[in-house]
């Protein structure tokens, strides 16, 4: 049965939006097509239409799933509009965000694996991650832009890398303390 071009580009955006979350969920190479585009409701033979190759996907995805990190971001802010730092911070190092695994940061979950892509998807998250200094930038002091942008790379490493260790750990009162220790931190930096 032949699919209308309107139906095949709601399947491909839907099957982006599918590898997003699995990609966050078991990295790039821990999934393979034909499991993903059953997740997604289509047969793998429905993948060659819609993409050059799983490479192709994993950018794509990797874009979507970057964005909509952006978003949360911009969310989270706009709840609090008078402190947007402590709404970002309040959002970004909750133990909500460190279970949810399959909607949380992509750069905490698929950062080491993208460093290990190609050029594209490491396009993409060097896109993701300059949108998400510019969230920051705007919500913290500073006297030049020189040391907005330092300030905002050491927030963002700091945030990144305390989500990081709080879901390598077993312990929920040490994953806690990384999370406490790091908006303590962030709010001294800005």
């Amino acid at each position: 049965m032949r699919v209308s071009r309107e139906q095949a580009n709601r399947n491909r955006e839907h099957v982006i939006d599918v590898a997003s979350r699995l990609f966050r969920e078991h990295g790039f190479d821990g999934i393979g097509l034909k499991d993903l585009m059953k997740s997604a409701g289509l047969t793998q033979g429905a993948f060659y239409k819609q993409f050059a190759s799983k490479e192709d996907l994993v950018a794509q995805a990797s874009r979507r799933a970057l964005g909509g990190s952006t978003e949360q971001w911009i969310e989270a802010t706009e709840k609090n509009p008078d402190n947007p730092l402590d709404a970002a911070i309040a959002f970004y190092l909750s133990e909500d965000h460190q279970e949810a695994r399959m909607d949380g940061c992509p750069i905490v979950a698929l950062g080491a694996d993208a460093a290990r892509q190609s050029p594209d998807v490491k396009a993409s998250f060097e896109a993701g991650v300059k949108a998400h200094l510019d969230v920051l930038g705007q919500m913290i002091s500073a006297a030049s832009e020189a040391e907005r942008e330092e300030k905002s790379i050491a927030i963002l490493s700091l945030m990144v890398g305390a989500l990081t260790l709080a879901r390598v750990v077993n312990d929920p009162e040490m994953a806690k303390s990384f999370l406490d220790a790091a908006a303590k931190k962030v709010r001294e930096i800005a």
